[in-house]
């Protein structure tokens, strides 16, 4: 993110609409937080907490401006039926943007933004295995901007976000990994939203394109750099209510996808 580009507040609209258009395109049902004044950022979604069923774990943000979003997360899930659960005291932990399925194993991305020790007390809540990962590229300042998982088994990422013991955990863990390339990674080309065999993603990433098709799925590219200015992409815009395509598990009731 570069503070000191602001983003063309016209043209991000624009892109934002053309993402939303992008996923209903796909079938899915899209639920819209109304933006609120001096939060930027609740626009970036994926960061609210974690899904897990009918739960919503509420982030506990490490920046004060990003914890003032939380009263608005909490009170839309609130009102929509999921269990509103809220983490101890001291524990940092971005929701999910640093919490990701792929099948049954929940990957957790910590250094930047989130613990360890949070993924730790989140698996344990949760009763789920979950594998830490640390982040050691300052760029990749959360996981789901390097590492995406868009089938169980099947992932995006960009292997050099991670030490050399991340990368044999993913590869001990993940049986088919499709490396990104270092320009399409900057690109966010990992921060994708994934609907059924079908994967959203930040244009000119063609690489990424090609690699999707080669293992049967559909690549569509949406111009979002006035996002990308901000740190954020597809995957960041969004937050799936009903458990993503690539997670063991789905919601009982109806879901859809939050922007």
């Amino acid at each position: 993110m570069n503070r000191s580009l602001g983003a063309v507040r016209e043209l991000a609209f624009q892109q934002w609409q053309t993402l939303r258009s992008a996923l209903v395109a796909t079938g899915v049902a899209i639920e819209e937080l109304a933006p609120q004044p001096g939060l930027p950022d609740l626009v970036f979604t994926a960061n609210a907490g974690l899904v897990f069923r009918d739960t919503f774990l509420s982030s506990r943000f490490k920046h004060e401006v990003r914890a003032k979003e939380s009263p608005f997360f909490d009170a839309w899930f609130a009102a929509h039926g999921f269990q509103v659960d809220h983490m101890p005291e001291g524990l940092f932990h971005e929701g999910a943007g640093d919490a990701l399925f792929c099948g049954d194993t929940l990957f957790a991305g910590y250094r930047t933004r989130s613990d360890a020790s949070a993924h730790q007390w989140v698996a344990h809540r949760l009763g789920v295995r979950c594998l830490p990962l640390e982040l050691v590229n300052p760029r990749f300042y959360h996981l789901d901007t390097c590492f995406c998982p868009i089938a169980p088994g099947v992932a995006l990422y960009f292997p050099d976000a991670f030490d050399a013991y991340g990368r044999r955990v993913l590869a001990a863990h993940v049986p088919t990994l499709i490396p990104v390339v270092e320009t399409e990674a900057q690109r966010f080309g990992c921060n994708a939203v994934v609907v059924g065999t079908t994967v959203v993603h930040n244009s000119r990433c063609p690489g990424l394109a090609a690699d999707l098709s080669k293992h049967g799925f559909r690549s569509v590219e949406v111009e979002l750099d006035e996002f990308l200015k901000a740190g954020g992409s597809a995957k960041c815009l969004t937050l799936r209510l009903d458990g993503e395509d690539a997670a063991g598990w789905k919601r009982t009731t109806d879901g859809g996808a939050g922007s």
